[in-house]
């Protein structure tokens, strides 16, 4: 489209109001994907009762109190957000909690009711779960008192989402996780549904032990008119097998396997309190960015040692050398946040207020200074958790499901910073985030989706916006990750746009650094680095329309404290020597695509 016609257009839609909400712009909305109250068995026996009603208003900017005292309320409330308890033993939990419920008075139910000694409740974890679910063959508990107590747990469960939700204020989206982990291999899966319309009942990974049969449970779902996605997580502790050369039983990827992936699971969950899923440092050692929240500590559990296809980025450019070969790319994935918190809050992703995630386990600060996550991590290594952010019309569950759907996400590490980003070969320099958008969307293609056919190099307009309540921006980079003609696999990461007067070393091609103003000792920073807001545009002149690519924007904060070290202070203890004691807090958004075969 031409520039004329363009601004012809604008003004038309301008004038005629047509850009009322909805908002064809497009809005960012912050929420929730991945959390647990007390119908998961794990979050239960840690001490959480809080149920889906009392979550869904926190989310909302409720207070609520938690079992030791501690009255806990938003800031400001959440957006969206979705319930994600195990779909594994919600049938026990809700044998154990509602005194009229089948099996109610099962003396292992009994004990797990009165257990408050945090050896004791490990114990009794392990025996019962752990020990079954990390295996290939898991199975119901012998107090499980059979299917009729789990749909009833998911009734309760869909009830809590209904009066919650308010289109137009709040979305309250209907889930729920499977959990496989196969010989500790974390496998897990978000399941979120666009809308009420879901079924009766739900799998679990006792019921369906492999994340194809998953697949074929979803697909027929929307043969009975059904919406749903998933949303795989914690792909760190995945044990090489979440981006995988063979499939569950043994055989070589294929294109049906790459087809019901890729329309499935559209979003895989960046970062969460088990670390941050981008890339870790081992592997990408000239990413300057790599050791963040790396939770080296996940190897100590279940066999896991990392390797590189245990991280995003390595699954997103095995994803182009997958559909060289197939022509169907399997790891096509746009970027979401969660936490995974086991306390019933939604989104606790406040640096200056973590109170761990799981119950007495990293509930105090000596656990989260020398304790541990039974079976997962060391408590020093938790992080607060991700946001997710969509860019939706408007705020309502099918919005929201849809904005998921069609990629246009992002990530964030716990601030509510906005990112986006628009490719295409005729954009214009950015200098306006409005005009930004209305070009972006008129001429180019949104995070999350693919690049038509062309034969000269895209342009890539970035920008991103501050927390209002954080900290100032660093820079915004763009990574670039490849197949050449050889098969061989790239990546390089370019400074498109950054704060502060600071140039670009020639001998290194680094850009200075922003600098630190945060005291260690009174865990303060100032905003006197940085800028509340960048925008900038970067073309691809190695562009080769032959080879397949994808691009992500990452934006970058300047240094704060981190949990940790708001812990120290408070407490008059010392910064613990092992973990950082600032952090660059950051937003990831979801690629767009480039493939000689679309």
């Amino acid at each position: 489209m031409r520039k004329p016609q363009l601004a012809f257009l604008l003004s038309t839609l301008l004038a005629t109001g047509a850009w009322a909400e909805p908002n064809p712009l497009r809005n960012a909305y912050f929420g929730e994907t991945h959390m647990h109250t007390a119908f998961s068995l794990d979050a239960y026996i840690g001490g959480a009762r809080l149920m889906p009603a009392d979550a869904y208003g926190f989310a909302k900017g409720n207070a609520v109190t938690l079992p030791d005292g501690t009255v806990m309320q938003h800031k400001r409330p959440l957006d969206f957000a979705a319930m994600s308890d195990h779909a594994e033993y919600i049938g026990e939990m809700y044998s154990t909690m509602f005194d009229d419920a089948p099996g109610h008075d099962n003396p292992d139910l009994e004990e797990l009711r009165t257990m408050t000694d945090i050896d004791d409740r490990q114990q009794w974890f392990f025996k019962y779960v752990i020990s079954s679910n990390r295996s290939a063959t898991p199975q119901h508990p012998p107090f499980y008192a059979g299917p009729q107590t789990a749909k009833s747990a998911w009734q309760l469960i869909i009830e809590a989402a209904e009066d919650a939700n308010e289109p137009g204020e709040f979305s309250a989206i209907i889930g729920f996780e499977w959990s496989a982990a196969p010989n500790g291999a974390n496998l897990h899966r978000n399941v979120l549904f666009r809308d009420d319309n879901v079924p009766d009942s739900v799998p679990s990974y006792i019921d369906i032990n492999q994340e194809e049969k998953l697949w074929e449970w979803m697909r027929e779902q929307e043969i009975e008119g059904r919406h749903l996605l998933a949303i795989p997580h914690n792909s760190n502790a995945s044990k090489g097998r979440m981006f995988p050369d063979i499939d569950s039983f043994g055989d070589p990827l294929d294109v049906e396997y790459a087809r019901l992936r890729q329309h499935f699971e559209p979003l895989i969950e960046m970062m969460q309190v088990k670390g941050n899923s981008e890339v870790h440092r081992k592997f990408w050692a000239a990413d300057e960015f790599a050791a963040f929240e790396n939770a080296d500590s996940i190897q100590k559990n279940s066999g896991r040692v990392f390797s590189q296809r245990d991280f995003v980025r390595g699954g997103l450019t095995r994803g182009i050398a997958y559909e060289m070969d197939l022509g169907v790319n399997p790891f096509r994935y746009g970027f979401i946040g969660g936490t995974d918190n086991h306390n019933g809050l939604m989104s606790a992703v406040a640096e200056d207020a973590f109170i761990g995630a799981h119950g007495p386990e990293d509930g105090s600060v000596e656990r989260r200074r020398t304790g541990d996550v039974l079976g997962w991590i060391d408590g020093k290594d938790l992080s607060i958790g991700s946001l997710a952010g969509v860019w939706a019309i408007e705020n309502t569950r099918a919005a929201i499901f849809d904005a998921m759907k069609r990629r246009e996400t992002f990530a964030t590490s716990g601030p509510r910073i906005k990112v986006r980003m628009f490719g295409g070969v005729d954009l214009s320099p950015a200098s306006d985030p409005l005009a930004m958008a209305q070009e972006g969307y008129l001429m180019g293609t949104h995070m999350g989706g693919m690049l038509p056919p062309i034969v000269t190099a895209p342009v890539f307009t970035v920008y991103a916006e501050k927390d209002p309540l954080g900290a100032n921006l660093d820079r915004i980079q763009i990574i670039k990750g490849w197949v050449d003609e050889y098969g061989d696999t790239n990546e390089k990461i370019i400074d498109v746009v950054w704060s502060d007067d600071r140039v670009v070393d020639a001998a290194t091609g680094k850009l200075a650094s922003v600098g630190n103003t945060v005291d260690v000792t009174t865990a303060l920073y100032t905003n006197d680095i940085g800028a509340a807001s960048l925008i900038g545009s970067w073309q691809d002149d190695d562009f080769n329309p032959q080879e397949g690519a994808y691009y992500y924007a990452r934006a970058i904060e300047i240094p704060t404290p981190r949990w940790s070290t708001y812990d120290a202070v408070r407490n008059g203890l010392p910064l613990l020597e092992d973990v950082a004691a600032t952090i660059q807090e950051r937003a990831w958004g979801s690629p767009i695509w480039y493939s000689p075969a679309n």
